[in-house]
């Protein structure tokens, strides 16, 4: 029984861990550093040394904008990853008083409504973090 539930536990934190791992990273993959899978600050402004290469000079002045939204776009990508993961840990809280409400229909009903809450912002997290993914590829 004990044993189940410590492999159950080893599973979950694998599988919070392993999404970073197994998506295919881009070019610039190799300069950047992550934590937990959270972008940089500076993702996809390095120059092929790893050092972070300057705004782009041009007559219309978007070299600087583009370098600017970027910076915008990684940290709101990172919040984004935050709200994911607070998501799982609402999960296994919602899960957690579902097991020990002990039939207590309020506190089942409670427990619904957190996981049915959770759910709801895994979906909008990860829907404007593929949003905010779009954007960042078309400033390339």
């Amino acid at each position: 029984m004990i044993g189940r539930r410590i492999l159950g536990a080893l599973i979950m934190i694998v599988g919070l861990f392993a999404g970073s791992a197994l998506t295919p990273q881009p070019a610039y993959a190799a300069c950047t550093d992550t934590l937990l899978g959270m972008p940089a600050w500076y993702r996809g402004l390095q120059e092929s040394d790893c050092s972070i290469k300057k705004p782009a000079q041009d007559d219309e002045g978007k070299g600087l904008s583009v370098f600017i939204w970027k910076i915008v776009l990684n940290i709101i990508q990172t919040a984004l990853m935050i709200v994911a993961y607070v998501t799982i840990i609402y999960l296994l809280i919602g899960g957690f008083r579902y097991m020990t409400s002990a039939g207590d229909q309020s506190g089942m009903t409670a427990a619904k409504k957190t996981i049915t809450n959770a759910i709801i912002g895994l979906i909008i997290a990860l829907l404007a973090a593929s949003i905010v993914n779009a954007v960042a590829g078309l400033l390339k």
